[in-house]
């Protein structure tokens, strides 16, 4: 039995907590909203995250973030992208060095376009053994222990195979890998992707239309990734391929919920508010064109997103922008 910290209790951060301890570990979940702590510590479930699923006896919900580091062996960091520092920052002096730090969270973060695990590095410099989790996973078919295949990638190779051993179960596979910087950006640039998926779903415009917007998102997303350092081979896998289409697709999408509702006539801002959960893409958009232009690529799709979500065009004007764009060679 291992001592495992979950911070952050949305519903990924809640799925893993349950998945953790139902493969035997002790876990602590926390939240930073001492109400929702005080509710899932009486209901013994997540009434707003995942409200169907029982805690298991060894997991214990808390709102006091030091106490939950200072035993901790195995970290898992799940809160928002843009809400990741501050947490760290505030956990800074209590998480143990020598405790393996598992990143959940898919994003970019704005202003200085760092990778999360990026992030974590510089909030907690002591901290040896760090990786990332990525995959095609949505925390409610993890939760009902429903067969989920994921990656984990560390540049330590000790770290993943830690992560491997401890989180394996009948309902959780985990691949490992080295290539850190494509599977976080793969995990990250999928959202915005996502969202046009919802979009072209949305407006009715068939499956031609769907599998064209997957098939060069996933080009697109390739580009920067190998701009940035990674391996395209990765864009092919879990954390790419895998990840894109069940996100693109998956009735449990909150980015491609976002498209299909703005193709509906939505504001964003109505849209957002209705939501429990953070739809992460609709941050991500804005700094995957900022990352693309400081890496020299090309991003038409993300940059149609990005017209869109700003308000600076409609559905039906960002398809038409996209589809009147000057032909050229497939592989270019």
């Amino acid at each position: 039995m291992r001592s495992v910290t979950v911070v952050g209790a949305g519903s990924w951060g809640t799925a893993l907590a349950v998945h953790l301890a139902r493969v035997g570990h002790r876990v602590q979940l926390w939240a930073r909203d001492q109400a929702l702590v005080a509710e899932m510590a009486e209901r013994r479930a997540n009434a707003v995250y995942l409200p169907e699923v029982a805690f298991p006896e060894t997991l214990t919900a808390t709102a006091d973030l030091p106490a939950a580091l200072a035993d901790a062996q195995f970290v898992v960091v799940a809160v928002p992208s843009h809400g990741l520092r501050a947490v760290l920052r505030a956990g800074a002096a209590h998480v143990d060095p020598s405790a393996v730090v598992l990143s959940a969270t898919k994003g970019i973060e704005d202003g200085s376009l760092v990778r999360m695990s990026e992030v974590i590095a510089a909030e907690w410099p002591d901290v040896a053994e760090v990786a990332v989790l990525s995959g095609p996973s949505f925390a409610r078919e993890l939760a009902a222990s429903l067969p989920t295949v994921v990656v984990v990638a560390s540049a330590t190779p000790a770290a993943a195979q830690h992560v491997q051993e401890e989180f394996r179960s009948g309902a959780l596979r985990l691949y490992a890998s080295s290539d850190v910087v494509g599977v976080e950006l793969g995990g990250a640039l999928k959202n915005v992707i996502a969202i046009a998926a919802g979009v072209v779903e949305g407006l009715g415009l068939g499956h031609n239309a769907l599998a064209a917007i997957i098939t060069r998102g996933l080009a697109e997303i390739g580009r920067v990734a190998v701009a940035a350092g990674g391996q395209r081979e990765t864009l092919s896998g879990l954390a790419g391929m895998g990840d894109l289409v069940l996100t693109c697709t998956g009735q449990l999408s909150r980015n491609r919920h976002v498209g299909l509702e703005l193709a509906r006539g939505r504001r964003l801002s109505e849209v957002v508010s209705s939501m429990k959960m953070v739809a992460e893409g609709v941050r991500t958009t804005h700094a995957a064109l900022a990352l693309g232009a400081r890496l020299g690529v090309e991003l038409p799709i993300a940059a149609q997103v990005d017209a869109l979500l700003s308000g600076r065009s409609t559905p039906a004007a960002a398809v038409a922008e996209l589809m009147g764009r000057r032909q050229r060679a497939e592989a270019d």
